[in-house]
């Protein structure tokens, strides 16, 4: 059996591994798009590194953009096999990837008016919403547990991540003739102390790992700060600068999350009376869907649930859709939250609120997730005083504020945590994946300290024999 590894080798986007059985079929786990490479991200994007229709299945872990993201092109290109995912998973790809067809050409509309202007040869989206419709039809429900005998070489079972809703970790049994190999790939691992999702679990004994490491090297504050955290500054912008807070917040997890938390200060009579935009309609359309998938919900938020029972929302809370409408939040010089799309600040909604409120002393830009080095939020989570926003540059005079436990993903030792269920010297392998090489590295250290060997950190496009 090979391992080729096409995308979050030594980088956190990109999701794509490549597993082909000594029968000869090829298995892709996730097929995510690059975001935040910069001028790189557009190559990586269009060529998979592989034949698309050379490939027989599709496992996806979870429908974040940068693991599912590019599947519409990998059918477009010939992928023609099922795509195993969770039904909420399915659910949130239905909206997620034609989200993501619509800001691809909407985006390459805005650039190549521009483009037309300088005589420049104009660009084409990635994919359509008809790639869309036609990949959604490939898509094969698993429930969480549920054991699946693809053929007679591979079977799989999904078990909890706890990382998004409908998340899940991928449990992969590949029969080699006189042995069962047990692979497993993490997909991106939760947090333990979720406000709303239940906690990642143990999966059974494997062979061959596959970890994300996107936290492998840092460690998350308490939750409970965050919280005190985001509303001081909510109280510090809108009421005492009488300005906006932009919160960039991937539209499936992180939205939900920091809504959750403002009704929850809105309930205790804790919160400014200051409007609260929800600016993108694929985080209104996933908020929906979660409210359907209430089993994925923990204790806490059940509970919560009994005196309030929406907890995305109150009478200050508003969900737009409409481009007009968002607009016009840009248009009022009114003290508000603006939660919108895209995490990295790559594309999307927020792209336009941050070029027209960032060289504004009185705003706040709020970071709550992890932001790739050289996407627009890594530029200004490491404080360059200006950044480029649709080929133009911008002065940063509004502060910048950053809160990393609203991050979905577990934190170095909540990813050891996840692991300790494993033997190390039942392991035969570990492949660190979905991570920046500091962070690989020293989740690698940590790991050989618990006793675990033949730890690898692959290039992209790297293949390994197991």
């Amino acid at each position: 059996m090979k391992i080729t590894f096409y995308g979050a080798a030594q980088t956190v986007t990109g999701s794509k591994h490549l597993i082909t059985t000594e029968g000869g079929k090829n298995l892709l786990l996730d097929c995510g798009l690059f975001q935040g490479r910069g001028s790189e991200t557009e190559g990586l994007n269009r060529h998979f590194g592989f034949d698309p229709s050379s490939i027989d299945y599709l496992i996806l872990s979870h429908a974040h953009a940068d693991h599912a993201g590019n599947i519409p092109q990998l059918v477009k290109s010939g992928y023609a096999g099922p795509i195993f995912a969770t039904p909420a998973t399915i659910d949130l790809c239905r909206i997620m990837l034609a989200d993501s067809a619509h800001i691809q050409e909407y985006d390459v509309q805005y650039l190549n008016k521009r483009r037309a202007r300088k005589h420049q040869e104009l660009l084409k989206p990635i994919y359509t919403i008809d790639d869309v419709n036609q990949a959604l039809i490939q898509f094969v429900p698993v429930r969480l547990h549920e054991l699946v005998r693809i053929d007679k070489e591979l079977s799989f079972h999904f078990s909890e991540a706890g990382h998004i809703l409908g998340s899940a970790c991928v449990n992969l049994l590949v029969n080699e003739g006189s042995k069962i190999k047990k692979v497993f790939f993490s997909g991106d691992v939760g947090r333990y102390n979720d406000k709303i999702l239940r906690a990642p679990e143990d999966f059974p004994q494997s062979d061959i790992i596959l970890m994300e490491t996107t936290y492998g090297n840092r460690l998350h504050e308490h939750t409970n700060d965050a919280e005190e955290r985001l509303l001081n500054i909510v109280i510090d912008t809108c009421v005492n600068r009488k300005g906006k807070v932009i919160i960039p917040a991937f539209s499936l997890g992180r939205t939900q999350e920091i809504i959750y938390a403002l009704d929850r200060a809105h309930t205790e009579g804790k919160m400014p009376h200051v409007p609260v935009y929800i600016d993108s309609p694929l985080s209104i359309s996933a908020t929906e869907i979660m409210q359907k998938h209430t089993e994925s919900f923990n204790a806490d938020i059940l509970e919560y649930m009994v005196k309030d029972e929406n907890p995305f929302g109150y009478d200050e809370v508003y969900y737009i859709r409409d481009v007009e409408d968002s607009k016009s939040i840009n248009d009022s010089d009114e003290p508000c939250i603006i939660i919108s799309a895209s995490g990295m600040m790559e594309a999307g909604r927020v792209k336009h609120h941050i070029k027209n409120n960032i060289e504004d002393a009185k705003n706040t830009i709020l970071i709550v997730g992890y932001v790739t080095p050289n996407s627009m939020g890594g530029k200004l989570k490491s404080g360059e005083p200006q950044v480029k926003i649709f080929g133009d540059l911008y002065n940063v005079n509004a502060k910048v504020e950053v809160i990393d436990s609203y991050s979905a993903h577990a934190d170095a030792d909540e990813l050891i945590q996840f692991i300790t269920c494993q033997n190390p010297k039942l392991t035969q392998n570990v492949f660190l994946i979905h991570g920046e090489l500091e962070a690989a590295t020293a989740f690698k250290e940590r790991l050989q300290e618990l006793g675990f060997s033949n730890i690898e950190i692959p290039e992209d496009g790297a293949t390994f024999n197991v």
